[in-house]
């Protein structure tokens, strides 16, 4: 892979129809989330949206609406994201960076516990800051 895996965190607020699911998530956290993947990744790299119901969901994966939180009963399993991101080609990514929240990293950290999480401790705040230094100056290594 050329360039980082960067994960993004899925939004409460969707569409109200099935939509490709680089489209589908309208919540202002998760649009700045995408923002800065889309610097991270612009010479290079890969996003995949976290889902809580459908696990690693690539930008162009058609899904419908749904509700269903990380973390809630029936939600997406460690075991399920490993065979995903080997299924997607993505288990041995070398450079991962999570721009989410303390239960998406965790669940991204049972397949890649090497990830970067530039986010994590940080209130919302302090997160929506943080992602907006790393869109102004995108550096790697991040870490």
């Amino acid at each position: 892979m050329n360039g980082p895996l960067v994960v993004i965190p899925c939004a409460a607020r969707k569409l109200d129809r099935p939509a490709p699911a680089g489209d589908l998530y309208q919540g202002s956290y998760h649009r700045a989330c995408r923002q800065t993947a889309d610097t991270l990744t612009a010479t290079g790299g890969t996003t995949v949206i976290l889902s809580g119901l459908h696990g690693l969901l690539p930008l162009d994966r058609v899904t419908a609406p749904y509700d269903m939180r990380m973390g809630d009963p029936g939600s997406v399993t460690p075991d399920r994201l490993r065979d995903q991101a080997q299924g997607l080609g993505l288990a041995d990514a070398p450079t991962v960076v999570v721009l989410a929240g303390a239960l998406y990293v965790t669940a991204a950290r049972a397949v890649w516990p090497h990830a970067f999480a530039p986010l994590s401790g940080r209130g919302i705040g302090r997160q929506l800051q943080r992602l907006a230094e790393l869109r102004a100056e995108p550096l790697f290594p991040l870490f």
